[in-house]
C-alpha cells in the first residue's frame, strides 16, 4: 500500500536527514518503525503525509505516485503524529472541531470514532483526560472518515503498563476487526515486539534492515548453558562427566537484535 524508493531528504548540505531509505508497506500488516530520536521515522511519516518534501526518490500510495494521485491516495490516511486538542473542549467537542476541519459529512462519525477507543462514556474536559486517554483521543482522530491506513508515531509515549496494554489491545484490534494497516513508532521496543508483525530498523536516516517478526523468531534462538568446569568443557566437550548446572533455551528479543544491528548503543 505504501512504498518508498531511494528517498534522500536534506534540509541542508550538512543536514541529511534521510538517505536512500526504501521501504514497503503491504495491505494489513502491523508495520513498526524502529529507531532512536533522530534517526528519521517522523520525516519517514511527513513525507508519506505530504508535510514535508523530499529530495530525490520516489513515493507510492496505492500504486500512485504523482502529485495529483498521490493528494488523494493520502486521503485515505489517517495519522496520530503528537496531541493538537483544545484542554477547555471535551473529547466529543474536540473530534467535532476536526470532522469540519476534515469536512466529514457524517455528524454519526465522532460518535463511532470515540465507540471504538473506549472513550464514548466519558464526560470531562480534554485537560482532564489522563495521558491513556489523551493517546485514545488522538487514534480516535486519526480514525475520522474512516481511512483504510494508520500512522501512529508513539502512540505509548508516556503510558504506564496499563496504557500502553490498552493501546497494544487497541491497535491490534484495529488491524484485525476493522482490517487497517498500521505503521507504528515506539521506543518501548518490546512493547513493538508484541504489537507489529514487521519491522522496519531505521539508524542515522537509513533503513538497515526490513524483517518480518517470524524470521526473527526463528533466527534468534541461543542455547545458554552453565557448566561446573568451563576449561574441562572446552577440552571434553563431547564427553559426560561434566555436570551441567543450567540448560535452557535463550530467545533474542527485537531489543537485542535492534542493538546488534546499530552496534549496540543502548540509547534509543
Amino acid at each position: 500500500m505504501i512504498r518508498l524508493k531511494n528517498i534522500n531528504k536534506s534540509y541542508d548540505k550538512e543536514n541529511q536527514v534521510l538517505s536512500d531509505v526504501s521501504l514497503n508497506i503491504n495491505k494489513g500488516e502491523i508495520y513498526g518503525l524502529i529507531g532512536k530520536n533522530g534517526a528519521g521515522k517522523t520525516t519517514i511519516f511527513k513525507i508519506i503525509l505530504g508535510l514535508t518534501e523530499f529530495d530525490s526518490g520516489s513515493l507510492f500510495i496505492n500504486g500512485k505516485n504523482n502529485k495529483k494521485e498521490l493528494s488523494k491516495e493520502r486521503k485515505n490516511i489517517g495519522f496520530f503524529i503528537g496531541k493538537n486538542f483544545f484542554d477547555y473542549l471535551d473529547g466529543k467537542d474536540n473530534l467535532e472541531y476536526f470532522r469540519k476541519i476534515k469536512n466529514i459529512k457524517d455528524k454519526d462519525e465522532v460518535d463511532r470514532v470515540l465507540k471504538i477507543v473506549g472513550l464514548d462514556k466519558v464526560d470531562k474536559k480534554y485537560k482532564n483526560y489522563s495521558m491513556g486517554m489523551k493517546q485514545r483521543l488522538g487514534i480516535a482522530n486519526a480514525l475520522l472518515g474512516n481511512p483504510d491506513i494508520l500512522i501512529l508515531d508513539e502512540p505509548t509515549n508516556g503510558l504506564d503498563p496499563n496504557g500502553i496494554y490498552d493501546i497494544r489491545k487497541l491497535v491490534k484490534n484495529l488491524n484485525e476487526e476493522y482490517n487497517k494497516t498500521i505503521i507504528i513508532s515506539s521506543h518501548i521496543l518490546g512493547e513493538l515486539e508484541n504489537t507489529a508483525n514487521i519491522f522496519g530498523i531505521v539508524d542515522n536516516g537509513r533503513i538497515i534492515r526490513e524483517i518480518p517478526k517470524e524470521s526473527l523468531d526463528l533466527n534468534t534462538d541461543t542455547i545458554e548453558i552453565k557448566v561446573s568446569d568451563l576449561e574441562k568443557t572446552k577440552k571434553i566437550l563431547n564427553e559426560n562427566n561434566i555436570e551441567i548446572l543450567n540448560e535452557n533455551i535463550k530467545n533474542k528479543t527485537l531489543e537485542d537484535y535492534y542493538f546488534e544491528l546499530i552496534g549496540g548503543h543502548r540509547d534509543v
